[in-house]
C-alpha cells in the first residue's frame, strides 16, 4: 500500500466516523419528538397501551381538549408569548447597548468585567429565588407578567451582553471611524453602521433569549400564578396523583417545542452564522 492511498483512506474514514455519530445524535434528538407528535394524536387507548402502536387512526380529540372548558390553553399561550417575547426584546436591545459600550472600552480589566458579567448567568437558579421572590413580593410583581418579565431578564441579559460584546469586538473600528469623520455622532455610527453589521448576533442573541424564557418552569413555577402562568405550568397541571393524561400532555408538549423548532429553522442561516463567529473573542 503506498503512502498516497494510505492519506486518502484517513479522511474517508473520518468522515465515515463523523457521519456516524452524527447520525447517531440525529435520532437521540428526533425519535423523541417525533414519538412525542405521533402520541399527541393517539386515542387514549393506543397512548396507554403496553405495546407501542406505531400504526394507529390519529384523532384531534387531545388538542381539542386543551382548548374547552376549564382546560382552555390559551391563556397560558398569551402568557408565554407576552413574557418569554417582550423579555427577549428587551434583552437584546440593552444587550446590544452595553455590548456595545463594552466592547469599544479601553477600561482596564475589562476582560474581568465580561467575565463577571457572564458568570452571573452561571449562577444557578435555585440560588437566586429566594432573594428574586422576596424582592418581588415587596414590590407586588408575583403573579404578574411585569413579574415574569423582569425575572427572565435578570438570567438573559448578561448572556445577551457577553455574546453581544463578542459581536461588537469583531468590527473593525476603521468603519466606525469613518462614520464619525463624515460627520456622524456616537449614536448614528452605532445605529447605521455598526449594529447592521452585527444582525446575525442579535438574532442569535434573540432566538437563544426567547427558547429560555419559553421553556423555562423554574421562574414560572415561583413567579407566577393564576393570572400569569404559562405553558410548561399547564403541562405540570396535568400530572395529578389520580394519574397523568398522556395524550393531553404529549399535546401540550407539542405545541411548546413546536414553535422553538419553525423560529430555528426560520432564522437557521443568522443563528448558525452567529454561534460560529460571535461566540469566542481575543479581547
Amino acid at each position: 500500500m503506498t503512502a498516497g492511498a494510505a492519506i486518502d483512506r484517513t479522511p474517508r474514514r473520518a468522515r465515515i466516523g463523523v457521519a456516524i455519530l452524527l447520525g447517531v445524535a440525529l435520532l437521540w434528538t428526533l425519535v423523541p419528538l417525533v414519538w412525542m407528535a405521533l402520541s399527541s394524536f393517539k386515542s387514549d387507548a393506543d397512548v396507554t397501551s403496553a405495546e407501542p402502536t406505531v400504526f394507529f387512526e390519529p384523532t384531534l380529540d387531545n388538542y381539542a381538549n386543551l382548548f374547552t372548558g376549564a382546560n382552555d390553553l390559551t391563556p397560558y399561550i398569551l402568557h408565554s408569548v407576552l413574557a418569554a417575547g417582550i423579555s427577549s426584546v428587551l434583552a437584546t436591545a440593552l444587550g446590544a447597548l452595553a455590548g456595545y459600550g463594552l466592547a469599544g472600552s479601553r477600561m482596564r480589566g475589562k476582560k474581568h468585567v465580561a467575565f463577571w458579567i457572564i458568570s452571573t448567568r452561571m449562577a444557578p437558579i435555585a440560588v437566586v429565588v429566594l432573594p428574586l421572590f422576596l424582592l418581588f413580593r415587596g414590590a407586588g410583581l408575583i403573579d404578574t407578567i411585569p413579574g415574569l418579565v423582569l425575572a427572565y431578564l435578570t438570567f438573559n441579559l448578561p448572556f445577551a451582553i457577553w455574546l453581544m460584546s463578542a459581536f461588537f469586538a469583531q468590527v473593525p473600528a476603521s468603519l466606525e471611524e469613518s462614520a464619525l469623520v463624515a460627520g456622524c455622532n456616537r449614536w448614528q455610527a452605532f445605529r447605521h453602521i455598526v449594529l447592521p453589521l452585527t444582525k446575525s448576533g442579535l438574532v442569535t442573541t434573540f432566538v437563544l433569549c426567547l427558547v429560555f424564557s419559553w421553556n423555562d418552569y423554574a421562574f414560572a413555577l415561583v413567579f407566577s400564578g393564576p393570572n400569569s402562568q404559562t405553558l410548561p405550568m399547564a403541562a405540570d397541571q396535568l400530572v395529578t396523583q389520580t394519574g397523568i393524561d398522556w395524550g393531553q400532555l404529549t399535546a401540550i408538549g407539542t405545541i411548546v417545542v413546536l414553535p422553538m423548532i419553525v423560529a430555528g429553522l426560520a432564522v437557521r442561516r443568522w443563528l448558525v452564522t452567529g454561534l460560529t463567529l460571535g461566540a469566542v473573542t481575543g479581547e
